[in-house]
């Protein structure tokens, strides 16, 4: 039997509005009614999933059996050593290394991840950073997954951990000139809001750390980092839609900030220091991005000039600065592509690209002397790929590409793109992935995946656990719905704020179109998505919950209005501008017309999956726990309603290159599950 939770009515009134939350009580995570409860349905979540559970198994054992154990990323040069991680057998975490000179050089081990995980439930290093004198590397460590790192040092010299610590940061720094110096960004403990930069001297108590700048407009955060010439500590500090930055010379740990223009409401400028300029890819009077340059000496925005214009159709989206060259990222027709420039003007091309529908990054690339990009390339058919491109002759090298173990052939899959009309006309793309030799047939299940917030952009990439549900007949389709950047800026605003019901209905109308196309059985629709993702979801059930059998909601986003209208908790006031500020009765109304849980009704719903962790940053776990309890006290069917928690982790699931895929088999093998697929 599934576990009941208790109901306590919690009264609260907002804008003259009674709601009444039975389930507020499961907040308090000191309450051992609470952990009773979690673990209750962690328990049932067992009994479930007890007829596949030798099929989960085998799911992990089968996606973890793809990944080549022992292994080692492509090599960059920095500062007269190449950098590269490498793993080793069963171990769960890299090993960080470099060599001197040229990779014929001898190993130096910066920092091996397993040792520092030894004894720990969870463990995330983050941010590496060697100082300039090459004696001493930081490292930021998390070891209870809140993403509030403790900063350490390690001497290279002695192999040491020095004794220095540092809690409640953002867990990288930026190291001045001097090798003793470096700034660092401390979190607020309770909301884990990144507020203010200080400075610290290697030797000297965190207690007497210098604060050189401190952010406090609620709806910001800010973070400190070295420019890529190393000349300056650049400061940003960034709300939703409005950024400001600041920047003193690496030489001068004690000089003042400076800054480059002051903050305007909805102007965002994000600035990379080459020379005696600035360039600045901003938004002024550009909705999709324009390049600026200014000089260092007066970099304010009356001193902007353009480099390149405003394009209507192509997002701006990132740019590195080379001694000859420009190289831009852009998304344009709903695909990235990379732009290189020569600075003088005399060559501007794309990089091409062999598959219709792909992604491509730029990656590491930390020298300005050098004609030569690097950069990732992928496909939902094509494994994660590292490319040296020669700008000036187009000429490209494969480095690297994902092994993928087990005889992987690309030839035995295809990836397509087809359309859907959105209610109001407008065109939203579907990404798809299946197995060579099906027919769009009506008959097959297919899983639909979707995010659509924060102008994030869920790209055709691959994924080799992917293949567990593919060799088993699933379809694997990505919904580009709008409140991503696909399409550009616009594609972002008309998902966000009053215009957030957009991307529920666009998932709908893209699980229509692939039932409509013979892409998907009508009765073999699944839906997925986390965080953000999993308030999709959780809107989409609601909506049209006869248009899906099942979906997966990890991590989900679900309880909008209790969780905006508290700023104790984190993210909430760094996110007005993303859903509204529903003090203002507009955005509470909107607010409460569609968040899941306050929407939940007595009526049949899919089965449904739903994952969480106990120590989850970004979407506290009583979210997605108060919305099983309320659907399982609603719903008038008996499809399967299962919550599962993870107990020692938090929003990005458990750590280890291994152990984080317990939570994909579990989904698999729910997946499966609905169809009957034991095996």
């Amino acid at each position: 039997m599934p576990p009941i939770a208790k109901k306590i009515p919690h009264q609260v009134t907002e804008h003259g509005h009674m709601r009444v939350d039975p389930y507020h009580w499961m907040r308090d995570r000191d309450d051992p009614d609470v952990e009773a409860y979690l673990e209750a349905e962690n328990r049932h979540t067992e009994e479930i999933m007890a007829p596949v559970a030798e099929l989960k198994s085998a799911l992990y054992d089968e996606i973890v059996a793809r990944i080549k154990k022992t292994d080692r990323s492509v090599p960059f040069r920095f500062r007269g050593h190449f950098y590269y991680l490498r793993t080793e057998g069963e171990q769960e975490y890299p090993i960080h290394c470099r060599k001197p000179g040229s990779m014929d050089g001898p190993e130096q081990v910066l920092l091996d991840v397993n040792r520092i995980a030894e004894g720990l439930d969870y463990c995330d290093v983050h941010g590496l950073a060697v100082s300039p004198d090459d004696r001493l590397l930081t490292f930021g460590l998390d070891s209870v997954s809140r993403r509030q790192y403790t900063l350490r040092l390690k001497s290279l010299e002695t192999g040491e951990l020095l004794a220095d610590q540092i809690p409640n940061t953002s867990g990288t720094v930026a190291w001045a000139e001097d090798g003793k110096t470096f700034f660092y960004t401390e979190n607020d403990p309770q909301t884990l809001r990144p507020f203010r930069i200080m400075r610290h001297v290697v030797g000297t108590p965190a207690e007497q750390d210098v604060e050189v700048f401190r952010e406090d407009d609620a709806t910001f955060m800010c973070w400190v980092y070295q420019s890529k010439s190393l000349d300056y500590i650049m400061i940003l500090s960034a709300s939703t839609l409005t950024t400001e930055m600041r920047f003193l010379d690496a030489a001068d740990p004690l000089g003042e900030f400076r800054v480059i223009q002051p903050r305007r409401r909805e102007l965002e400028y994000y600035a990379s220091h080459f020379g005696d300029h600035l360039y600045i890819r901003t938004n002024l009077d550009a909705k999709n991005f324009r390049l600026m340059r200014a000089p260092v000496a007066r970099p304010g925005i009356e001193h902007w000039e353009e480099i390149l214009p405003h394009r209507s159709d192509v997002l701006l989206e990132d740019l590195d600065v080379f001694n000859e060259h420009l190289v831009l990222s852009e998304r344009a027709e709903g695909l990235t592509r990379l732009r290189v420039r020569r600075h003088d003007g005399s060559d501007d091309h794309c990089v091409e690209f062999p598959e219709p529908t792909y992604a491509a990054y730029t990656t590491v690339n930390r020298e300005f002397d050098t004609t030569v990009l690097r950069f990732a390339y992928t496909s939902m058919i094509t494994p994660w790929s590292t490319y040296d491109y020669d700008m000036n002759t187009r000429e490209r090298e494969l480095k690297k590409q994902e092994e993928v173990l087990g005889g992987y052939d690309p030839t035995d899959y295809c990836c397509e793109r087809v359309t859907a009309r959105a209610g109001d006309g407008t065109e939203v793309p579907i990404s798809l992935v299946y197995q060579r030799g099906a027919e769009h047939d009506g008959t097959r299940p297919v899983v639909l995946h979707g995010y659509g917030s924060y102008g994030y952009s869920i790209d055709p990439d691959f994924g080799s656990a992917r293949l567990s549900l593919l060799d088993r007949g699933f379809v694997y389709a990505i919904a580009h719905i709008r409140g991503g950047e696909e399409f550009g800026r616009r594609w972002y605003e008309e998902g966000k704020l009053l215009h957030k019901k957009n991307t529920f209905t666009d998932f709908i109308a893209c699980g229509e179109k692939l039932i409509e196309e013979g892409i998907a059985a009508r009765d073999k629709l699944y839906a997925t998505g986390g965080s953000a993702g999993g308030l999709l979801v959780g809107a989409a059930i609601n909506l049209r919950p006869d248009l899906f059998a099942g979906a997966c909601a990890a991590v989900p986003f679900v309880d909008v209005v209790t969780t905006m209208l508290d700023d104790s908790i984190p993210l909430t006031t760094a996110e007005y501008d993303e859903w509204g500020d529903p003090n203002d009765k507009t955005y509470y109304d909107y607010m409460l017309s569609y968040s899941p849980y306050d929407n939940v009704e007595a009526k049949d719903y899919p089965a449904l999956l739903v994952t969480t962790g106990l120590h989850d940053s970004q979407v506290q776990y009583w979210e997605p726990a108060k919305w099983v309890a309320k659907l399982r006290d609603l719903k008038t069917d008996s499809n399967p309603l299962v919550l599962f928690t993870q107990m020692k982790a938090g929003h990005g699931g458990a750590s280890g290159r291994f152990e984080r895929y317990r939570e994909v088999a579990l989904e698999f093998a729910f997946l499966l599950q609905q169809e009957g697929i034991l095996e």
